[in-house]
């Protein structure tokens, strides 16, 4: 039997449904692009991986990883309905891309499957962090890595006023906080390194997430935190 939907997961669903509504998820590619690229530089991937994007939106990672491996798989999944619909029909020309609806404590696939498992942008508002570090871990092919890139984190102080404007919890964590997240189910290389964004900041800024164009260039030469480890070969 299907468990029900638990409080907090209801809100993420109603949330990135409304974002998805609103246009958010067709945006966040520009956005991310200067701090995803360099990561999946990093990610070394093969064309033969089978790949999961948690938190995929609209499914803009997801089609770009098909492209980058043709003789793979992509599975994308994301808690919000709305987000998932509209990724189904962007990526629908991909034969190796499929997008579900599924949260990251309960991923909706078999165990030791992926050989990377990717999250831009969502890890600080899963509900329990730990927990889906758990599923991930579970879901990947020993010697498969896993990788989350977040641009709010404690260690960047030029982001903590974003707290304030969400309106689900976010948790606001160190660099080695999220590593020993990583390290409990298992995970070993684990390491933590930033990634800056190098693309141009406007010489006004007028947006609601920081005070000025000034806060938002330290904010982005800090850089995004991503945090990676290893599933050992033997578990």
């Amino acid at each position: 039997m299907k468990k029900p939907e638990s409080d907090a997961h209801g809100r993420l669903r109603e949330e990135f449904n409304r974002w998805a509504e609103e246009g958010s998820g067709e945006e966040m590619e520009e956005h991310h692009l200067p701090i995803v690229e360099p990561t999946l530089a990093l990610m070394n991937l093969q064309p033969v991986d089978r790949v999961l994007d948690v938190g995929c939106g609209t499914g803009w990672l997801g089609k770009r990883l098909a492209a980058l491996g043709p003789g793979g798989q992509v599975v994308g999944i994301d808690v919000s309905d709305e987000m998932v619909r509209r990724a189904q029909q962007a990526g629908a020309g991909f034969g190796n891309l499929t997008f579900l609806r599924g949260s990251v404590d309960r991923i909706p696939w078999e165990s030791g499957y992926f050989t990377k498992v990717i999250s831009v942008e969502s890890a600080y508002y899963w509900p329990d962090p730990a927990s889906g570090l758990r599923e991930i871990f579970r879901v990947l092919a020993p010697g498969g890595s896993a990788w989350i890139l977040i641009n709010y984190y404690r260690d960047n102080p030029h982001c903590h006023q974003w707290g304030a404007q969400y309106n689900i919890p976010a948790h606001l964590l160190t660099a080695g906080e999220w590593a020993r997240i990583f390290s409990d189910p298992g995970f070993t290389d684990v390491a933590h390194r930033r990634i800056p964004d190098n693309s141009p900041t406007p010489e006004v800024y007028t947006g609601r997430w920081f005070k000025d164009a000034e806060q938002m260039r330290k904010f982005k030469r800090e850089g995004a935190l991503l945090i990676s480890g290893q599933k050992p070969l033997a578990t």
